[in-house]
C-alpha cells in the first residue's frame, strides 16, 4: 500500500535527485521508495569470505607501528624518480 510522505529537502539536493532519477529512467518517488528499502533491510549475513581469503589471512606479519603511509609515499618518490 503507497503512503503520501512530506519531506523537506534541500532546493539543490532535489534538483539533483531528481537529474539523477531522469538519467536512470526512474520516478523520483520509486528512487526514493528504494533507498529507504536498502536502508531498513535486514542483512541476511555478514559477507561470506572465501576459502582462498581465508588460507591467506595472517600470512604477513606487519607491526604494530608501521605507518604505511609513509611507506606508501616513500615507494612513490622512488617510482617516480
Amino acid at each position: 500500500m503507497d503512503t503520501k510522505l512530506t519531506l523537506n529537502v534541500d532546493e539543490e539536493i532535489i534538483e539533483r535527485a531528481k537529474e539523477y532519477a531522469r538519467s536512470n529512467k526512474i520516478s523520483l518517488s520509486r528512487l526514493i521508495e528504494s533507498y529507504l528499502a536498502s536502508l531498513t533491510s535486514k542483512r541476511k549475513s555478514e559477507i561470506k569470505i572465501t576459502p582462498l581469503v581465508e588460507s591467506l589471512s595472517g600470512v604477513i606479519q606487519i607491526p604494530e607501528d608501521f605507518d604505511y603511509k609513509s611507506e606508501y609515499g616513500d615507494y612513490l618518490n622512488e617510482k617516480y624518480k
